[in-house]
């Protein structure tokens, strides 16, 4: 069977969008009719509610577990602080610009009520900070309730890491055995993951041939303006956000971004946070100056923490299901979002496609179930057609900042040579690759 050994052989971003465009052009050409290749898509959607509990547990249990307090010291403090502040800055940025271009507006998607809506609550912020704590963690999980999962699982792993440092062999042997365990569940939901990704191309092709099917052309102008949308608040996250934090440390931030392109363009190629870690790592001593008893603990913290380009992602894409689905989220919802995202950072694997995983569960906290046969689902799929190409910028975006705030920790601490800076300086040489 040859065009299967082709098909998993070939990039999957490729395979993605030829199912893009094959569906786009299959649903313009057949209309409605094309309503036959739905139950492809229902699978897929299925198979992405599978997985995104156990990721969500998983990976947020191992994160809170690698980060103990009496680790950070110093540094580690002002690197978690500042990752938390910027990306709490980048979902309030994210749903500022979706506010403005409004993507999806108009659109009013057809689909079964369930899930759709018609479906969505709207509990207020009050209501949603007080239900935070869970009376039943796995009633918790079992419901799907977000953020009463990411509660949980925040502070079960903080409970793993204090009993790692403990004193007594017998329970560091035991807590050592209990993150060895989920983290090997972690390492396998990835695996799983990647294998339900390579169904993705078929999935997209069904869901977005129904879009187009019911829509017709018409269904282009809405994602084309949401990736517009998710640039936008991109760049103004680098400009406003990044190259403001530079500019309190008194770096130069053109420079910056000269001597961090390396890693920045490897991020963007890869949309691996975890996969650029070495080309940071060797940037961030080389290019950067920034001593390794910085940079070896703030860029893996801020490859498993860091999510402010996923965080800026999930702002501007959950509003536009909520348009396109003809339910603007209010502001109680909005301010949901903000906390749901901060929170999920934590646990966001830095590989490929995490962030519509995530995006998902941020859907699941503000009452918008992707269900199949939906017009949640429909607003979904049109996403997770064109996510590649938003992987791309929000993984770009995401190295960024853990090298920006690495820059700026080791500034405040005497810890950056800027002798490595002084090609830099005016009438000087164009900087030289070191």
């Amino acid at each position: 069977m040859k065009w299967l050994h082709w098909y998993f052989r070939t990039n999957l971003l490729v395979r993605i969008l030829i199912g893009l465009a094959a569906g786009s052009l299959a649903g313009i050409v057949f209309g409605p009719r094309i309503e036959w290749v739905s139950p492809l898509g229902d699978v897929f959607v299925r198979l992405l509610k599978l997985i995104v509990m156990p990721v969500v547990v998983f990976t947020l249990i191992v994160g809170a577990a690698s980060i103990h307090p009496a680790r950070l010291g110093r540094v580690g403090i002002k690197a978690l602080l500042l990752y938390t502040l910027t990306t709490g800055f980048a979902v309030a940025i994210g749903l500022a610009v979706g506010n403005v271009f409004q993507p999806g507006a108009g659109m009013k998607l057809a689909g079964s009520a369930a899930g759709g809506s018609m479906g969505i609550a709207a509990p207020s912020l009050l209501q949603t900070v007080l239900e935070i704590v869970p009376l039943n963690p796995f009633k918790a999980i079992t419901d799907g309730n977000m953020l009463q999962t990411i509660f949980f699982a925040i502070l079960f792993g903080m409970g793993v890491a204090y009993l790692r440092e403990s004193a007594d062999p017998r329970v560091r042997q035991a807590a050592d055995t209990v993150f060895a365990f989920f983290d090997g569940c972690a390492e396998v939901m990835y695996k799983v993951v990647n294998w339900i990704l390579q169904y993705a191309p078929i999935g997209v092709f069904a869901l977005i041939a129904v879009v187009f099917g019911q829509q017709g052309p018409e269904a282009f102008g809405p994602l084309a303006m949401v990736t517009v949308s998710v640039y936008a608040a991109l760049l103004l996250h680098l400009i406003v956000v990044y190259s403001g934090l530079l500019v309190i440390f008194r770096i130069h931030p053109l420079k910056f971004l000269v001597r961090a392109r390396e890693a920045i363009v490897t991020a963007f190629v890869t949309r691996s946070s975890g996969g650029t870690l070495p080309v940071s790592m060797d940037v961030a001593e080389n290019k950067l100056g920034v001593s390794k008893g910085v940079y070896s603990f703030t860029l893996p913290l801020g490859a498993t923490i860091n999510m402010d380009g996923t965080a800026i992602y999930q702002g501007v894409c959950v509003l536009f299901i909520g348009f396109a689905v003809g339910a603007p989220l209010d502001f109680g919802q909005q301010m949901t979002v903000i906390l749901t995202a901060v929170l999920a950072s934590i646990g966001t694997a830095g590989v490929p496609g995490s962030g519509a995983i995530m995006l998902m569960m941020v859907l699941n906290s503000v009452g918008m179930e992707v269900e199949q046969g939906t017009s949640v689902a429909m607003a979904y799929s049109m996403i997770f057609g064109i996510d590649a190409l938003l992987d791309m910028g929000r993984t770009a975006l995401n190295v960024t900042g853990d090298l920006v705030v690495t820059c700026g920790v080791a500034k405040v601490e005497g810890e950056l040579d800027e002798t490595c800076w002084q090609a830099d300086a005016p009438g000087a040489a164009a900087p030289e690759v070191v």
